[in-house]
């Protein structure tokens, strides 16, 4: 065989197979070749010792089959439900690509309402969609919290067969893991010591649900232990459910090592009205600012804090001010954000929050003042000051007396009710139009109250008629379509025939207005079938989907 070590059966090893191959049949013709294209020849033994390898093979150790999946006891999705379901999933495309976007509702902006309706009505997910939702809420992530609870225990199951879906084991609490009941403290204590991370985190947000105490119980018990960033983690927990009693362990954070742990700590303590904290920093910031009776009318003076001292760092107050910002101002802005409001009427001569507010400020302090008063109403949620620092809807400016944004408004409006909020959404859209009503429309609980919904359309229907540019309003379009309540489409009837343009509208605008209003109308019409599919009863339930 021209030299080549004769081999089992006159079968060329694979090796040299392989080297005659990336060495070229001229450089190593292959010892099979007798007379026959190398090429050929080569491709041939290659064939033949393929088959040989594959049936010399022993087979391997079969897998251990999986567990199977777990039982759903939530009842089963209505027919009709179940097909609605399946149409949202199959329209992947999230509507029609740039451009106009036509008369046919955008069916995947529809699956959150659609989730988060189900989910209120505690149905379970058809076995045959879970592939769907999984692939849905991997390629989107707001989609995933509310399709992870609808899919339920066999999504997690699946999850766990296809490396695609780990997302999901890593968005669940515990990684998908089940979590031991509160009342097994061995249980609970074995995973609090055992756990992984994510366990851990779920195990104590968890636990603060339902029995506060014994989570801070646990995480005392090993913070010394804890690794910073991981106690920054735990310590965020303690949101939930804080109360009065952890007042002692959040004290004893404001002294950690770590500068954010102890930053978190001072504002958690400074949610709580009736803290030590709190009170120490009424004390420094009611010494920061006082009522001037000297003056002609009454004005309030601010002396801000000459120095940041070490007391004031503890308790949370940054030293260092961000660039551009004056120290005394950032000193200042931090006590009175982190002072109980209900200081204030007493130190300022027993005025209301309305009378403090309107008092004017000297030497050009109204503005940190006012709104330091503002994020302190939104941390600590006080619906008074919120309103009297929102000011009226209707003021000329586009802040309040105290907001000097309008994303600074909106966190205002969250701390009113969802009836007052809407009130003042629809008060600011008639004075302003909806130019500068988008953030403030996002705060507004949905469905949409009648009053914030007519002023929606009215606004809409006033652009149109203005000849306005319609593609500056499809964000509000888009919102209007998720937000109405689907029972104002009968008002939106007399807005689908096409306009006649004006000399000065945008060309087509007319066209684009009357296809919009008709998505509107279709996109309500829609939600309210989906809301009766999914009703026991086939009635839209109270979240109008």
């Amino acid at each position: 065989m021209n030299g080549t070590p004769a081999t089992r059966n006159g079968a060329a090893p694979w090796e040299e197979l392989v080297t005659a191959a990336l060495l070229g049949t001229d450089r190593r013709p292959p010892a099979a070749a007798a007379g026959r294209e190398a090429p050929l020849a080569l491709l041939d033994a290659a064939a033949v010792a393929t088959v040989r390898r594959r049936a010399g093979l022993r087979p391997g150790r079969a897998a251990r089959r999986p567990e199977p999946a777990p039982e759903d006891p939530r009842p089963a999705l209505p027919a009709a439900a179940a097909r609605r379901l399946a149409a949202l999933l199959a329209d992947r495309s999230g509507g029609v690509g740039g451009g106009r976007r036509g008369s046919s509702p955008d069916l995947m902006e529809l699956l959150p309402q659609w989730l988060a309706a189900a989910g209120a009505h505690g149905y379970a997910a058809p076995a045959q969609t879970l592939p769907a939702l999984l692939d849905a809420a991997r390629g989107r992530t707001d989609l995933r919290p509310a399709a992870l609870a609808f899919a339920g225990p066999r999504a997690l199951w699946l999850a766990r067969l296809n490396p695609d879906w780990r997302f999901a084991l890593r968005a669940a609490p515990g990684g998908g893991a089940a979590l031991p009941d509160a009342g097994d403290g061995e249980a609970v204590r074995r995973l609090w010591q055992e756990g992984l991370f994510a366990e851990r985190v779920a195990l104590l947000g968890a636990l603060r649900a339902g029995t506060p105490a014994v989570a801070r119980e646990l995480l005392e018990g090993t913070w010394s232990t804890e690794r910073a960033e991981d106690r920054l983690m735990f310590l965020d927990s303690l949101r939930a459910g804080l109360s009065a009693e952890d007042e002692p362990f959040l004290e004893q954070a404001l002294g950690d090592r770590s500068r954010n742990v102890r930053a978190t700590a001072a504002e958690l303590l400074s949610s709580l009205p009736g803290s030590a904290l709190a009170g120490r920093m009424a004390g420094r910031a009611a010494a920061c600012v006082a009522v001037d009776r000297t003056a002609a009318s009454p004005t309030l003076v601010v002396e801000a804090p000459h120095e940041c001292d070490p007391g004031m760092e503890r308790d949370g107050v940054a030293a260092k001010p961000p660039t551009g910002r004056g120290e005394r101002s950032w000193w200042l802005a931090q006590l009175v954000e982190a002072t109980p409001l209900g200081t204030w009427p007493g130190r300022l001569g027993g005025r209301t929050p309305e009378q403090i507010v309107a008092l004017p400020v000297a030497d050009g302090w109204q503005g940190e003042l006012h709104a330091a008063w503002c994020r302190a109403a939104v941390r600590q949620r006080d619906a008074e000051w919120s309103r009297v620092l929102l000011g009226s809807p209707s003021a000329p400016e586009a802040g309040g007396p105290g907001a000097v944004s309008l994303a600074e408004r909106a966190k205002l409006l969250a701390a009113l009710d969802a009836g007052e909020r809407a009130e003042w959404v629809a008060g600011f859209i008639a004075t302003h139009g909806l130019s500068e009503a988008f953030q403030l429309l996002g705060v507004c609980a949905v469905p949409w109250a009648a009053p914030l919904g007519r002023a929606v359309v009215d606004a809409l229907d006033i652009a149109r008629d203005a000849g306005s540019y319609p593609w500056s309003f499809s964000g509000v379009m888009g919102l209007a379509e998720r937000c109405l309540d689907p029972a104002e489409a009968t008002r939106l009837d007399g807005l689908l025939a096409i306009p006649d343009e004006r000399e000065d509208a945008s060309p087509g605008a007319g066209g684009y207005w009357a296809e919009a209003f008709q998505r509107l109308v279709t996109t309500l019409r829609l939600r309210a079938a989906m809301a009766g599919e999914l009703a026991p009863d086939g009635t839209p339930g109270p979240s109008g989907t």
